[in-house]
């Protein structure tokens, strides 16, 4: 992942429990939609195997990491399938310094303001704010007070209705999830719903 590159378009995806047999199809329906940056969930069966089938789809179209990465095991997995970036739901500080060691951009979970900035000191990229949605985007604008160099990424519970809203608090990005990559579309085939649902994101991004 190149960071700089993220901050232009500061919106990442989270696909979690996709099928193998959706992947294709779901790469194809990102990269049409604009959206840069995408990460598949180390929880998702067959997780390291789709991300290197994601990455052999895309042909460098769309920047892919892993999420939900929450030991050592899976870090390893992730890197060798071809993840360019991590994600954590929380600081796992075993994972995080290895990523900032090895110059990985990472993307660790925290919440109150001791995680949040226990987690910058060691070295995140951004430290995801998860769940966000139960203090909403005025939480930003508290932590960013007397953290202001902090970078934070928004995550659960973001909508195209109140993004700007978090941006304007002071997120530097957020990230979406199931919101978009719906179990019902993706079984259904209804990959110009996921399209559309993207979009509406991305025309919000300041």
């Amino acid at each position: 992942m190149d960071v700089a590159q993220f901050k232009k378009q500061p919106v990442m995806g989270i696909a979690r429990g996709v099928e193998l047999e959706q992947i294709e199809p779901l790469v194809e329906a990102v990269v049409t939609s604009g959206l840069k940056t995408l990460e598949i969930t180390m929880n998702t069966k067959d997780a390291a195997r789709l991300i290197r089938k994601a990455r052999k789809i895309a042909q460098k179209r769309l920047v892919l990491g892993a999420g939900t990465v929450l030991d050592m095991d899976s870090l390893k997995q992730a890197l060798d399938s071809g993840a360019t970036f991590i994600v954590m739901p929380v600081f796992i500080q075993d994972v995080l310094r290895y990523c900032v060691k090895n110059e990985i951009p990472v993307f660790p979970g925290a919440l109150t303001p001791q995680e949040i900035y226990r987690a910058w000191q060691d070295g995140a990229t951004m430290v995801k704010v998860f769940p966000a949605k139960f203090f909403g985007p005025e939480y930003f604008r508290e932590i960013k007070g007397p953290f202001s160099d902090i970078e934070l990424l928004a995550c659960a519970g973001v909508t195209p209705q109140n993004m700007r809203a978090y941006f304007a608090c002071g997120a530097n990005a957020i990230a979406f999830g199931a919101s978009v990559f719906k179990k019902d579309w993706l079984r259904e085939k209804k990959y110009s719903s996921v399209i559309n649902a993207i979009k509406a994101y991305l025309r919000k991004v300041p």
